[in-house]
């Protein structure tokens, strides 16, 4: 199974001018418009970029705004190339109720005072105009965000007298950080927007931070959802071959080591040729069940009776369900539908996303090890994970192969989404280093994460947000990019 490359988000592109100026000031027009495509271009490594090119006057307004409607983009960027009147640009956005980003970009680090005339500085008042589109945004409740910086040209034009070199300037380099990010959180949007999870089985009785509204989370999220059944599972795991099987064999001797006996915990051993040849069946089966019903996540859980024919289905999850996170299909134990959201945002993001919750406390090395029973996200790993023949699966019912395993070292965040008192989602966002410290041999993930406060003032602040008690583990630092996503997708979001 493949990776799946994410669709680039479809973003809006235009810059501001006032008609008048083009008479008095002949070379002005095209040098703006040099810079616009300039940034077309350089967003088009993120986006799908739909460029309206200038806009000066209110009827270019309002056929702009137009114009992002038929190509439904995510997001708006207005780049304030010259002063311009608001009442060209609130039209647009009036008729285009995308998100709006602001653009302050000076091309040059400073003017040339000695030689620069009436025309040559009206290329460089870029921030002229923004204070007053942002009252007239305010005042029309227009939600709007503004990135100011450098235009970070690598050459400075002939036209100007200034230089406008500034690609390595740190004003142009934050500044372009701020606008990738705002299209990768556009992507998160667009592709939740066309994403479908699928729901197996059921959520672990009692806990009641995992129950989740359907309609609440398709209003919010925008994804769509399936409710499968394990018979659904069942149905395919008939139609596994043994060519499937033997596949997948070979897909997970390439992905997993395969262990030995625990030296710590009597009940890990090593997998069995039995346990192994069964997690690949029902691995090839749930590849399978996500292609039948075109899946790009999955929350399950599943409890029955016992002697259930299903209690033995579930008891190989865990490795099929950590080769689809690892494929961009997120997968999420015990029902928690919350977590699989996180966990397909960070997909999206490109930072992985493994399901976690916190396991202990080492206070001797000031980290806190967070990890679960599996699913794990394989490409975040610190090396090979290792397979475990667990003879329990600890709370639940059955024995099987477990995934041990441990997210790299380096900067992580962590991402918890949970559901306020009034019904709306709400992301945690948290920044931590996953350290090189020991973990337990017992076929669980686990990944020690210090903090920049102590573990109990992290454990107040987190449990003081209401939080479900999973979460999911990216790697980087990545609080201002989920910042973003919150922000686009009218999120409530808080960072620890």
């Amino acid at each position: 199974m493949n990776t799946k490359a994410y669709s680039k988000p479809r973003v809006g592109l235009y810059s501001t001018g006032l008609a008048a100026y083009w008479a008095q000031f002949p070379s002005l027009h095209d040098r703006l418009v040099s810079y616009n495509e300039f940034i077309a271009e350089k967003m088009g490594q993120w986006g799908e970029v739909y460029n309206f090119g200038l806009v000066d006057t209110v009827d270019k307004g309002i056929e702009a705004g137009k114009y992002f409607n038929e190509h439904n983009v995510d997001i708006i960027f207005l780049h304030a190339a010259t002063y311009a009147t608001s009442a060209t640009v609130l039209p647009i956005h009036q008729r285009c109720q995308a998100k709006v980003v602001m653009l302050n970009l000076q091309p040059s680090d400073r003017v040339n005072y000695e030689k620069t005339s009436t025309g040559e500085w009206l290329a460089h008042c870029n921030a002229c105009p923004v204070p007053e589109f942002a009252n007239a945004f305010h005042r029309a409740g227009i939600p709007y965000k503004v990135i100011s910086g450098l235009l970070g040209l690598e050459k400075t034009p002939a036209v100007s007298v200034a230089n406008e070199t500034t690609c390595n300037r740190p004003e142009a380099i934050r500044a372009w950080k701020e606008i990738s990010e705002w299209i990768r959180a556009a992507q998160v949007k667009n592709t939740l927007s066309e994403s479908r999870f699928g729901f197996l089985g059921n959520t672990y009785s009692g806990m009641l931070d995992m129950y989740s509204d359907f309609t609440m989370l398709q209003a919010q999220a925008g994804i769509q959802l399936e409710v499968l059944e394990m018979c659904d599972l069942d149905a395919l795991l008939k139609t596994v071959t043994e060519e499937d099987v033997a596949r997948k064999e070979a897909e997970v001797r390439e992905m997993f080591t395969i262990s030995g006996d625990s030296p710590a915990e009597k009940l890990a051993k090593k997998p069995t040729a039995e346990e192994l040849e069964w997690s690949c069946r029902v691995a090839a089966a749930q590849e399978k069940l996500v292609g039948k019903f075109h899946l790009n996540a999955l929350t399950y859980y599943y409890h029955g009776a016992d002697g259930n024919a299903y209690e033995q289905l579930q008891s190989g999850f865990i490795v099929g369900h950590s080769l689809l996170t690892a494929n961009s299909v997120p997968c999420a134990g015990e029902g928690d539908l919350k977590t699989n959201l996180a966990m397909k945002i960070c997909d999206i993001l490109g930072v992985g996303g493994s399901f976690s919750e916190i396991v202990t406390t080492d206070y001797i090395d000031g980290t806190i090890l967070l990890g679960h029973d599996g699913p794990f996200h394989l490409e975040i790993s610190e090396g090979k994970p290792i397979l475990r023949g667990m003879g329990v699966y600890h709370g639940k019912r059955g024995s099987g192969i477990s995934v041990e395993a441990k997210v790299k070292s380096g900067p992580v965040t962590m991402l918890g989404v949970t559901q306020t008192v009034d019904g709306r989602l709400k992301l945690i966002i948290s920044e931590g280093e996953s350290t090189k410290g020991t973990i337990m041999q017992i076929g669980n993930t686990q990944t020690p994460v210090k903090f920049s406060v102590d573990p109990d003032t992290y454990f107040e602040r987190w449990f003081e947000e209401a939080p479900t008690h999973h979460c999911a583990m990216s790697i980087g630092h990545n609080a201002a990019l989920m910042k973003k996503v919150a922000e686009l997708m009218n999120l409530e979001y808080v960072i620890l």
